[in-house]
This record gives C-alpha cells, structure tokens and sequence, in this order.
C-alpha cells in the first residue's frame, strides 16, 4: 500500500528546484551583461575619421583616429564622421562609377542647375564641381539638419552670382580662373556664416558652353575672333622687324652725320690755326714764306703723279724730273 506526498513536501522540492536554477542563471547573466559591455565599451575611429560622443542625448566630446573608450549600454552614442575625406559635389552633371570601370559622365541632363544669365544678358551652360572637406563634425552632424543640400544651395547661388557679374565671353574664354577663385571665396564666407564646419578646398568649372542652340555660331564668333588675333599678331611680327631695323638704319645715319660733322669742324679749326700761324710767319719772311708755300704745293701736286717730265725751252732735251716711281725723285 503506498501513501501520496504532502503538499508541503511538493513546495520543499519545487522551492528548492528553483534555488538550483537561480544558481545557474545568476552567473551566466552576469558573465552575458559582461561580455555586452565589453563589446560596447570599446571602439575604433578609421585615419579618415574623427568620432563625435553624444552622451545622453548631448554632445560630449570629438575623438580623434584610434582607439577609445565610451560608456555601454547606449549611455553613449558615437557616430563616424569622414573628416579627412576631401568630398565633391557636382553641378550641370553627375560622374557614374561602374565596377571594374573607370568614371565617366551620366547621360542624364541636368541643364537646370548648368544653364545661367551672364551680365551681357547671354546665357552660357556652366558645369563645375566642388570640393569641400568637414572641418567640425558636430556642426556638420547638428548646426544644419542637411548640410550636403545646404552646401549644394550655396554653391548653385554664388556660381549664379558670379557668373552674373561677368560677360559671356569672360566666363567661356579668359576669366575662368578669375571666376573659380571668385566662387571659392564667397561660398567659404557664407558657409562660415552659417557656421556648418565645412571647409571649402576648391572650386572647379568642368565645362563652360554656349547653349546648344546657338553653339555653331558661337564657334564661327570664335573662329572670327582667333583669324583676327592671327592677323593683329603677324603685323605686330612685321613691325617689330621693320620698325627696329628702320630706327637703328636712322640712328647710324645721324651718327655717321655727327661724325662727318665734328671731322670738317675740327679740320676747318686746324686750317684755320694753320692759316694763322703761316700769316705770322709770312709777315716775318714774306720771299721765304712764298717760296716755302709754292714749293710744299708743287710738292703735294707732283707727288700724285706717276711720271713728270719738264721740258724747258732753254735747254735742248729733256729734263727728267722723276724717275718713273711715285713719290721718287
């Protein structure tokens, strides 16, 4: 005959059943709240990142690359930012990169953020790119709620403005330089206005066109303009080879004519001197003076001839002066 156990018993095995298994779990809830935190209390910020800390809900603090600590259990927020990362926003056209490919254009239009009014009142197609960096993560994160599109509004207003405040054929010819740099400065300024922590690296135009419409006579415009600048610089070629060449024709004239000048001059003051000092030896030895002055001139006659014969009527024959030889007597 058996007997069924008591209730009280049932309870003491049930109670003590349940003692066993809080031994159990007591442990590997510890061991499992452990192994959680760990995996949530370390993390790691890339070279190209920087880490903001949203600690309950508020901003904490800005990690840079490495290794940190942050508190578990979602206390702390961390969130990655590619502050090192140079970033490119396009404008009048989108680059597409395929894998195993390199990038190339889209061929989707986007005339609505390319076409512009110049200051002539023309309208030129501008496409261009810019390139900007994040300077602060927790004001790109938090200042502006879209800062891409913040960016993508600014840039699309200064490049109108700019474009706006200059002449077609600037825009499209010589002043691209002058326009990028331009735009660059004044979107840094608004930017910094508004104080989203982006800093502007450069501004790039990509391809600045007429409108298709009118394209073909642009280009004969173009074409016109370069067939003058071809004939404006020949001429130039041909009188920077005649001009110097005339002037330094002239400039040798006039020296030679100083020079022919200054040679009679001072021959005529030395015949002059001369006259003078054979008038004061003339008035000391007139006969002398005359004699000396006929015989130096039949000299300096005489002696630019080859041969002299002198035939004197007194004398039967002649009178052999020279001997043949110039300058021999």
């Amino acid at each position: 005959m058996t007997f069924s156990q008591s209730p009280k018993n049932e309870f003491e095995k049930m109670k003590e059943d349940i003692e066993k298994i809080k031994k159990f779990l007591i442990p590997v809830l510890i061991l499992l709240v452990l192994g959680i935190g760990s995996m949530t209390t370390f993390y790691t910020v890339e070279p190209d990142e920087e880490a903001v800390v949203i600690r309950l809900g508020e901003f904490h603090n800005t990690n840079p690359p490495g290794l940190h600590f942050k508190v578990p259990f979602g206390i702390d927020r961390v969130i990655k930012v590619k502050t090192k990362r140079v970033l490119q926003a396009e404008f009048g056209f989108r680059t597409s990169t395929t894998r195993g490919r390199r990038s190339a254009y889209s061929e989707k239009s986007y005339k609505s953020e390319s076409l512009m009014l110049t200051g002539d009142l023309n309208v030129a197609d501008v496409e261009w790119a810019v390139q900007f960096q994040i300077s602060d993560p927790f004001k790109f994160l938090f200042q502006t709620s879209e800062p891409e599109r913040n960016i993508r509004d600014v840039s699309e207003s200064i490049m109108r403005r700019v474009v706006g405040d200059r002449s077609v054929s600037e825009v499209l010819t010589t002043g691209k330089i002058e326009v990028e740099t331009s735009a660059k400065d004044l979107m840094q300024e608004v930017l910094d206005h508004y104080d989203m922590g982006v800093k502007i690296v450069s501004v790039k135009l990509q391809d600045v066109n007429p409108p298709n419409v009118v394209k073909a006579s642009f280009n004969e415009v173009n074409e016109a303009k370069q067939e003058q600048e071809k004939v404006i610089n020949q001429a130039e070629g041909e009188y920077n080879k005649i001009i110097p060449e005339a002037r330094g024709k002239a400039q040798k004239m006039i020296s030679e004519a100083e020079g022919y000048k200054e040679e009679l001059v001072n021959r005529s003051l030395g015949d002059a001197e001369k006259f003078v000092a054979i008038l004061k030896e003339y008035k000391k030895a007139p006969s002398i003076t005359k004699k000396r002055l006929y015989l130096e001139t039949m000299e300096s006659i005489y002696s630019r001839l080859e041969n002299v014969t002198i035939v004197d009527p007194s004398i039967k024959g002649l009178l052999p002066v020279f001997d043949g030889k110039k300058g021999n007597k």
